[in-house]
């Protein structure tokens, strides 16, 4: 595989990303027998509008100049929140989401403590994936015809963590839709 690098994507790219999502929720939408999933129905204004927000980081993971994968990271106080996991279809099950994960946490604010992960909970291998990186599963929430299943990571090497310690779980207010 090609050299790959791992980057912030900017407005100058939300055509490709919006393009590289749509590319890879496909497989998601003939899953859950919905082609409505948020991923595919973003529009270009609405994916440009989220990369300018300042809570949130999209990176990006390119090959030479090609757009191959991307994640969305919502950031909230002591919190991440990983979103719109994605890798081109032909490049699938190479690593590359795994590169991706691992790069968000060189992304986060200090102060982050936990990150959060949604996915549809009949995507058996997404789950598979997060429980791998240590991901554990927390609730599941219905939003529509879809549940999405809920997982933490505790972040290490922080005074006071502790798995068995009370959290409070991301609430709407970080929604399954962006």
């Amino acid at each position: 595989m090609d050299e790959l690098k791992i980057d912030v994507v900017d407005a100058d790219h939300a055509g490709e990303l919006l393009t590289v999502r749509r590319a890879a929720f496909v497989t998601e939408a003939q899953l859950y027998d919905d082609p409505h999933i948020p991923s595919l129905t973003q529009t270009l204004d609405e994916l440009t509008e989220d990369l300018a927000r300042a809570d949130v980081v999209t990176l990006g993971a390119w090959m030479e100049n090609r757009l191959v994968g991307s994640v969305r990271v919502g950031l909230e106080e002591d919190r991440a929140l990983l979103g719109r996991l994605a890798v081109v279809p032909d490049l699938q099950g190479q690593g590359i989401g795994t590169q991706l994960l691992m790069a968000v946490l060189h992304y986060l604010p200090e102060q982050t403590q936990e990150v959060w992960v949604f996915t549809g909970q009949d995507s058996k291998q997404n789950l598979s994936l997060y429980a791998k990186h240590g991901f554990e599963h927390q609730y599941d929430q219905n939003a529509g015809d879809l549940t999405y299943a809920y997982l933490r990571k505790i972040l290490g090497g922080m005074a006071g963590d502790d798995d068995s310690a009370s959290v409070d779980v991301p609430g709407d207010d970080l929604g399954v839709t962006r």
